[in-house]
């Protein structure tokens, strides 16, 4: 079977203890993550070949970055050192009515300084099914920007079907270019668009008419969705399908979450009830991941891929850290109906 490619930034993620506020905490828990390298993951334990590229220095840190992805069958043969330094997130993780927080510490990082040319993506892809990126890379400089746009060209050219989460991060934008400048040239090139009610708006100005996503009380109707889906696809017409993940924000550790597709038809998730959120970092890259998987798994059943990708996601919020750790058979599990978390013996 042909890999899976995925590029972007991965990070040392530093955070708080149980609940503990950044003032409170005399030690951090130290692991990694980044949007694509997460869906990296996800794909390996779904036992998909998968190739990540990123930019990392020659160092220790890198070393040991690179030896988690490989714990987890990443390959990760492509990646390029250079530069002097990773970058780190640190993470608070909120409670209740105290929302989490993110402090990144990322300029000047190894990606941060790539270019055009530093990789040779027609070696990359040439084993290649499916390219994935997401709009944090193109945020991070012009460098990277202009290094995405090279890598999609040279997908579409050699007929990899390219994937992309917006995932608009407003506090990464700050190299003198917008996201509403840098990322339709780079949107026009994918077959898949992922992304949230925020994203589309933010980025395309494209948003259902008089939603309001705080006044849901965490029940999202998928179907006022539709329109953003068509409009999508009227202005990328390469896309063949259009994902919405639907999130109902009840407090820090109560979510609803679902989702919507849209391809020749709109198709809607089962609606999953999130009580006690252990961590939902890394929870939208699950469901990437996961949507991955189903379209490659089931090419010709969307109904599928948007169960397994909500499902998959639904369970990452019960594990910590940025990766979702788990099975197909996991996943197909709760899909049938089975929540009830008893002791498998």
């Amino acid at each position: 079977m042909k890999k899976v490619v995925c590029f972007g930034e991965i990070m040392l993620r530093l955070a708080t203890p149980d609940y503990n506020r950044f003032i409170q905490s005399n030690s951090l828990n130290a692991t990694f993550g980044g949007g694509e390298a997460n869906v990296a993951v996800s794909l390996a334990n779904y036992g998909l070949p998968t190739e990540y590229l990123t930019r990392l220095p020659d160092n220790d840190i890198a070393n040991w970055c690179i030896s988690e992805l490989r714990k987890y069958n990443v390959g990760v043969e492509h990646i390029i050192r250079g530069g002097d330094r990773m970058g780190i997130y640190f993470l608070e993780t909120g409670a209740v009515a105290r929302a989490s927080k993110v402090i990144y510490d990322r300029k000047y990082s190894s990606i941060s300084e790539i270019k055009p040319g530093m990789i040779d993506w027609e070696g990359v892809f040439k084993d290649a099914q499916w390219f994935h990126w997401t709009g944090i890379t193109p945020a991070i400089s012009f460098g990277a920007a202009e290094a995405c746009l090279e890598a999609i060209k040279v997908a579409n050219k050699m007929g990899v079907t390219v994937s992309t989460d917006l995932n608009f991060r407003k506090n990464l934008w700050k190299y003198g270019k917008t996201a509403q400048e840098i990322m339709p040239s780079l949107v026009e090139g994918c077959d898949i668009i992922l992304g949230n009610e925020e994203d589309f708006d933010k980025v395309f100005g494209i948003k259902p008419e008089g939603f309001d996503v705080t006044a849901t009380e965490g029940d999202i109707d998928p179907q006022i969705f539709e329109s953003v889906c068509i409009k999508m696809k009227a202005k990328f017409p390469r896309a063949k399908k259009v994902i919405i993940t639907l999130r109902g924000a009840i407090n820090a550790n109560h979510n609803t979450w679902g989702g919507c597709l849209y391809s020749d038809k709109l198709y809607t998730s089962k609606r999953y009830d999130i009580t006690h959120i252990v961590d939902r970092v890394g929870g939208g890259d699950s469901f990437m991941g996961g949507l991955i998987y189903g379209l490659i798994s089931h090419p010709d059943d969307d109904q599928y891929a948007l169960n397994f990708a909500t499902a998959a996601s639904c369970l990452k919020h019960t594990i910590y850290g940025d990766f979702n750790l788990v099975s197909v058979s996991e996943v197909e599990t709760l899909i049938k109906g089975d929540g009830s978390g008893r002791v498998s013996r």
